[in-house]
Order: structure tokens, then sequence, then C-alpha cells
């Protein structure tokens, strides 16, 4: 495991879930952190953030170089999802959705370039299987993360030769507290735990340290030939095709 030290790492939406499981690995091994979001972080430094505001990118990637004079990792994490099909889903949330989880972090990653450049540094975008397939009603999300798993390829080919990698990390079903927060209102949350569990080859679903682990490999210079990938951490749930419940 690499040591991150003299590292300054970025990661949006790191007061919670995947975003703070990572915040963690990467301050357990020395990183000096910072998270944006709504709201102040109570664990790591953090600045306030609404990335519906067109302007957050920049004053972000801003005042972390203020504060600390690099840049060396930008993870993007912040998300949205609204749920509904095409017919139900109003153009409001289909631009907010898009602009949350696709158009911010290409900001985010346009405003750092020149500061990881300087300092030979990386970007994990945190993607999802649904850019690879679909859940019912969630074409919006589908659509973004698709897009982001794009731009990450494109992110990498263009500035792959000036010594920055773009990676994405695709998670399956992970149990965070927005997750459980879901099964909790259903009628029989401990039958659809069961069942999520159940569709996995693996035979439950996934942690958020787990989609960390993989994140804190590919941000340093350890995973130098590695970029513009697209990494699926699902406990071979897309692998697994589906049989009628018998």
């Amino acid at each position: 495991m690499s040591d991150f030290a003299d590292k300054v790492v970025l990661i949006t939406g790191g007061r919670s879930g995947i975003g703070k499981a990572c915040a963690e690995r990467f301050a357990s091994h020395g990183a000096t952190v910072i998270t944006a979001q709504r709201g102040q972080d109570e664990t790591f430094e953090s600045i306030e953030a609404d990335f519906l505001d067109p302007d957050a990118p920049s004053s972000v990637i801003a005042d972390v170089v203020e504060r600390h004079g690099r840049l060396d990792i930008l993870v993007n994490n912040a998300g949205l999802m609204r749920e509904g099909n095409a017919i139900e889903f109003s153009e409001k949330d289909w631009a907010e959705t898009i602009k949350v989880n696709l158009t911010a972090p290409f900001l985010l990653i346009k405003y750092a370039l020149p500061h990881l450049i300087k300092t030979g540094g990386s970007i994990v975008n945190i993607g999802s299987i649904e850019g690879l397939g679909s859940n019912p009603r969630h074409a919006a999300y589908c659509a973004s993360k698709a897009g982001l798993h794009g731009l990450t390829r494109a992110i990498a080919v263009d500035h792959g030769p000036d010594g920055v990698r773009c990676n994405a990390v695709a998670p399956g079903w992970i149990d965070t507290d927005l997750n459980d927060e879901f099964i909790d209102s259903l009628g029989d949350p401990e039958q659809f735990r069961q069942k999520i569990g159940n569709i996995h080859p693996v035979g439950r679903t996934g942690k958020p340290n787990e989609i960390a682990n993989l994140v804190t490999w590919l941000a340093p210079p350890e995973a130098a030939f590695v970029t513009g990938q697209i990494w699926t951490v699902d406990g071979g749930r897309m692998a697994k095709l589906s049989l009628p419940d018998l």
C-alpha cells in the first residue's frame, strides 16, 4: 500500500458512504484529505459545496490549492439519483442529475488538471454498474454514469501525455446509509436483504471499504500503467445471467 504522506486528496461527497471510506483509507496512509459536499464534514477538513451550482467546481479546486498549495488526487464521488422513466421524468430532474453526476466531475477535472499536471497526479471517478446496465426507472442516472465512464476514457487519452492518469470504479450494490434507509422503508427489509444478496455470486452485497481499497490502489504511482479503465466491483453481479424465481 502506497504512502500518501505528502499527498493532497480531494474527495467530493466524502462525508458518508463510499466517499467516507475513501477518505478514511487515504488518511490512514498519511494523506491530507479534503472533502467537498453540502454541509460540513465533522471528521475531515471540508469545503461546503453544492454541485448544482456551476461555479462550485472551480471554487472548490481554488480553495484546496489556496489552503495546501497543491493537489495530487481527485476522487469524483458526489452523486445524485432520482427515479422515473422517460415519460415521468421532468426536464428539471434530468438536468440536475446530469449537472451533479457528469458536468460537475468534468468541471472539477477541468480546473484540477493544471495542478495535477504539476504533481503527476491522478483522477478516480466513481461510476456505477448502471453505466453498464440499467435498473428500472433510472434513465437519467444510467445516462449520467455511462457519460462519466466515457469522460474517464477521454481524459485518460487526452492527458496521459501530461502525466495524469484517469480511471473509474463502477460499484454494484454497496451497503451505504442511503441504501440501508431505502431497504428499511420496505415492507419486509430482511427478506429484501436476503434477495439482494442472493443475486450476487459472492452471496452478499458490498461494503464501502471494498470500493475504497481499489480507489486507493488506482491513485498512486504503483498503478502508473493503469489508465482509461472502468473497474467493475460488484460481487460478480454483472457476470451472472438472471433466471426466473423457481
